[in-house]
């Protein structure tokens, strides 16, 4: 792949991203491939060095903040004519509500998964307390009732002490899984902020 190439791809990649941002990208993947040339390699082995173009443009998307993305997305590329901006302010009751209800979905999703793992943290939370408060119980009846009556207490707290350390190694699993999940589901909202530019490809 030549060097315009690969500055197009990216050009077409980036295209959700304001005209700004993109064009600073192009410029800093246009002096990496300088750079590389003068050091000695060809063009083509300069452009293969810096890796698949998807997989930059998934890394810059990933990097950039979806408040960023959805901005440029909604902003207009030209000027709106009067029956356009009319179209639009009539279809606002519509297009408005399924706009809240899709960031009401996602939000929605959002907080069920982390309210899940929140409610693990204190269940484990609380059998640790339990556990606490068996073998502070267990010594006590050791030392006022004697042992037959400290024993169960302590046997129980011991128990609770097993399954908050279980429960524990679960929560940190859990924890990762929501953290592995809610990261993918935000990666494939900023995904569907990419499209094409519409400006001439880029120059070298």
């Amino acid at each position: 792949m030549t060097k315009r190439e690969f500055l197009s791809r990216l050009n077409e990649g980036l295209s959700g991203l304001p005209q700004e941002d993109a064009a600073g990208r192009l410029a800093f993947y246009s002096e990496m491939i300088d750079d590389r040339i003068e050091d000695g390699l060809s063009e083509e082995e300069a452009v293969a060095g810096i890796g698949p173009v998807e997989k930059i443009v998934a890394q810059i998307i990933e990097e950039t903040p979806l408040t960023t993305l959805a901005k440029e997305k909604l902003r207009p590329k030209r000027r709106l004519r009067v029956w356009e901006i009319v179209l639009l302010v009539l279809g606002s009751p519509l297009w408005l509500s399924l706009l809240l209800a899709a960031f009401a979905v996602v939000l929605t999703v959002y907080l069920a998964i982390w309210v899940l793992v929140l409610s693990l943290w204190i269940v484990d939370l609380a059998f640790f307390a339990a556990f606490l408060g068996g073998l502070i119980a267990g010594v006590l009846f050791f030392t006022g009732s004697g042992i037959l009556s400290g024993l169960p207490v302590l046997g129980a707290g011991l128990v609770f002490a097993g399954l908050s350390i279980f429960l524990f190694f679960l929560c940190k699993e859990t924890t990762k899984c929501a953290a592995v999940l809610t990261k993918k589901i935000g990666s494939k909202i900023k995904s569907s902020f990419k499209g094409r530019r519409t400006q001439n490809e880029t120059d070298n």
